[in-house]
C-alpha cells in the first residue's frame, strides 16, 4: 500500500506550527513562561545590548501578529517580572535572570528540535525554508491590506 504526502496547505503549516508550538509551551510552563513572553524575550536575548521599546514591540507585533497594546503589556509583564530591565528612558534591557531563563529553555527545546528534524535531508529543509519565507511575506502582505482590528498576542 503507497501513501501519498499531503501537498502543503494552510492545514498542514499549522498541525506543523501547533505541534512545534505546544513542545515549546510545554517546556515554557515549567518555567511560568508563556510563549509570548518567550518570543518578546528572544528579541531582548539576540540584541547587541538595549532594545528599544518601539523597536521590540515591532519585533513582537510583526511575529505575533498582534496590537501594540498587546506586545507593550507583555514587555511591562517581563519587567515586572524581573527578566527585563527599564534602560533609559525608552529602552529595555535583557536581565540576567531573563537571560537565565531563555538559555534555559533554549537549552530544554534543542534536544527536542533535534530529534524532529534528524535524518531530514538539507536539500528538503531548504526547499522548505524557501517556500515558507515565500508563504509568510505574502501572508504579510495580504494582512497589511486588511482593515486594523484589535488583536491578542
Amino acid at each position: 500500500m503507497t501513501t501519498t504526502s499531503p501537498r502543503l496547505d494552510p492545514r498542514v503549516i499549522a498541525l506543523a506550527h501547533y505541534a512545534s508550538r505546544a513542545l515549546l509551551e510545554h517546556v515554557l510552563a515549567r518555567h511560568g513562561a508563556t510563549f509570548q513572553q518567550s518570543v518578546t524575550l528572544r528579541v531582548a536575548a539576540v540584541a547587541d545590548g538595549p532594545v528599544e521599546r518601539e523597536h521590540l514591540i515591532g519585533q513582537v507585533t510583526g511575529s505575533l501578529k498582534c496590537a501594540p497594546q498587546e506586545a507593550r503589556s507583555v514587555i511591562d509583564e517581563l519587567v515586572g517580572a524581573g527578566l527585563l530591565a527599564a534602560e533609559g528612558p525608552s529602552a529595555v534591557r535583557i536581565t540576567d535572570a531573563g537571560r537565565a531563563l531563555h538559555t534555559t529553555t533554549t537549552a530544554e527545546t534543542a534536544p527536542v528540535s533535534a530529534r524532529i528534524y534528524a535524518g531530514l535531508p538539507k536539500e528538503d529543509l531548504a526547499v522548505a525554508g524557501r517556500v515558507l519565507t515565500l508563504i509568510t511575506e505574502r501572508a504579510n502582505r495580504e494582512l497589511t491590506a486588511l482593515p486594523r482590528k484589535a488583536a491578542g498576542c
